[in-house]
């Protein structure tokens, strides 16, 4: 299932990066397709002979024949662990999980409507980091984190993207991650029109944006760490829910000002924007956790988000 998601996803950007090249352009090789969709050889060829079986002729009227194959719908693009990590942050944010949260697996798996192996897997990765037990007979617990743990990632987060940032800006014109961000842009102003009533949609919103950053830049540890890190700085800016709705309305329009700086290229302007939204993630992410700790020393039950896990 996963590598299906990701043949199609690839499929896309084959489709979008092929429009691109001028008519009497040489064909890419096998390679240069490889490295600039970022996926194996042997995805590749799968790509060209399932365009070739639709009509795509490379050596003739590219433009037309590739105007001519449909294009996977964006849902069947995104992988299981994708799907899995987008349903249980929804879980995780919107019924306001405690520590202390019993997690199972096949009722995640019928809510989600995934497989429970799935399921398991993305909680094996959590599990690593000691944010969920798993014990005897009793299914996962979910143990909750400080707010020191989730700055030490911060600290992380904001060394690798912005190498992620700026190595992005330098992409080629060709690169389809470029296709993929000004699809997110009008995603970020639709939101900004529909604020009022949809800005907890901004969690999902946020991660695809982030993710696509890093995608200039792939790192199989940071990855690792991807999910951990969406999870956290969500839940973190959840704590207060009093401004929740501008906290998301300016995060949109930071987004858009450094999506803008990426679609300039300039590794300045870049550098700038990366580090502006960063340090205002960082002010949020600080803000909360103090709010929280206050609200523990007045007594509020549902401040053990600020004591768990230690």
């Amino acid at each position: 299932m996963k590598s299906d998601a990701v043949f199609k996803r690839a499929f896309n950007d084959a489709l979008s990066l092929l429009a691109t090249l001028p008519p009497t352009a040489a064909f890419p090789s096998e390679n240069q397709l490889s490295g600039q969709l970022r996926v194996s050889r042997t995805t590749v060829r799968k790509i060209l002979a399932a365009m070739k079986e639709m009509g795509f002729a490379p050596d003739g009227d590219r433009r037309q024949s590739l105007a001519a194959i449909p294009r996977f719908a964006e849902a069947e693009t995104v992988t299981t662990s994708e799907q899995v990590e987008t349903h249980f942050m929804e879980w995780m944010l919107r019924d306001n999980t405690r520590p202390g949260t019993s997690i199972n697996e096949l009722e995640l798996a019928r809510r989600f409507g995934l497989a429970t192996t799935g399921i398991r897997e993305f909680l094996n990765r959590f599990q690593r980091f000691g944010l969920i037990e798993k014990r005897p007979n009793a299914g996962w617990v979910f143990k909750g984190f400080t707010a020191n743990f989730a700055l030490e990632l911060f600290e992380i987060r904001e060394i690798f993207e912005l190498r992620s940032a700026l190595a992005f800006a330098a992409l080629p014109p060709a690169s389809p991650l470029w296709q993929r961000l000004e699809t997110l842009r009008q995603q970020h102003v639709q939101l900004l029109t529909e604020i009022d009533g949809r800005y907890h949609d901004f969690s999902d919103l946020d991660s695809r944006f982030h993710r696509l950053v890093n995608a200039a830049a792939p790192n199989r540890f940071i990855d690792d760490f991807f999910d951990i890190i969406t999870l956290i700085f969500h839940y973190h800016y959840q704590w207060n829910k009093q401004d929740e709705r501008q906290r998301n309305e300016v995060a949109i329009k930071e987004h858009l000002t450094y999506i803008d700086a990426l679609l300039s290229r300039n590794p300045a302007i870049v550098e700038l924007a990366c580090r502006a939204h960063l340090a205002s993630a960082k002010e949020t992410l600080m803000r909360s956790s103090t709010r929280k700790l206050s609200d523990a020393e007045e007594g509020d039950g549902a401040a053990d988000w600020a004591v768990a896990g230690t």
